[in-house]
Order: structure tokens, then sequence, then C-alpha cells
């Protein structure tokens, strides 16, 4: 079962370094699109295409430093560690899903079974954190029952 946590661990570190290269190719793009545009007559128009540049700037720059925390949380990720109360690192499979705690990178499919990450901060990752084999909770009028810890 170590196997199945370093797979979805590694599909997090993927799905984070995904989004760290979409945000710097996107705050490239736009650096360069500002640094090509010409001053025209209407002086205006050229400030305004070059505030919203930076905007988009901005913008990909905030994208760019939230990936880097979620890099940093799977750093700190053991996935070697086994704990019987889930923890970060943890699988944690319910009558309702099977949850990575890690961070929030959406729905993951391994091996044809789907898998959810999420992160320990948000509601379900919170209502994870824990949990041992047969606790039982509920979030927004579902029950879940904790069928696995790994």
């Amino acid at each position: 079962m170590t196997n199945l946590k370093k797979d979805l661990y590694a599909l997090c570190v993927n799905y984070v370094k995904a989004r760290i290269e979409t945000a710097k190719q996107a705050i490239d793009d736009a650096q360069q699109s500002a640094s090509e545009e010409t001053k025209s007559s209407a002086g205006d128009k050229y400030e305004t295409g070059r505030e919203m540049m930076q905007q988009e700037t901005d913008r990909n720059q905030a994208q760019l430093n939230e990936a880097n925390k979620l890099l940093i949380a799977l750093n700190q990720i053991n996935v070697d560690i086994t704990s019987p109360s889930a923890a970060p690192g943890s699988l944690v499979i319910t009558d309702n899903g099977k949850f990575y705690l890690s961070v929030s990178a959406g729905a993951l499919n391994l091996n044809g079974e789907g898998y959810f990450a999420v992160s320990p901060a948000s509601p379900i990752g919170g209502k994870l954190l824990g949990r041992t084999i047969g606790d039982e909770f509920d979030l927004n009028g579902k029950n879940y029952k904790v069928k696995e810890v790994i």
C-alpha cells in the first residue's frame, strides 16, 4: 500500500509542477506582450494595454506563489509513514470515497481507481484529520464512515 501512496504523491507533485509551469509561462507571455506594446499617438491606449498586461502578470504571479506553497506542503509529507489516525500523507478510504490528505489537487485516477487529493485545511480534509477506522462524520448532509487509514 505504500506504493499506492507514493503514486498518489507523485500525481500531486506533477499536478503542482504543471500549475507552476503554466503560471510561469503566462507571466512570461504577459511580460513579452507588455514589452512589445508600442506607444501609439493615442497614449491612453498604450497605457491601458500596459496596465492590463501588468494586472495579468500580477494575477499569474499570485497563482505561481500559491502553487509554490502547495509544493512546500507536499515536501513536508513523508509517504513512508503510516499512522492509525488520518494525518497529512494518509490515504483515507471511506464508504463515500477515497481521500489522499495532501493538497487540493482534485480528482486523481490511478490504475482505474478514483481518488480525491484534498488539503487538510479543506472542509473534508478537516473532517478526516485524526479519524481512525470505524469513525463516522457528516459533511454537507452526507454521512461518511472510515473503512481504512493507510
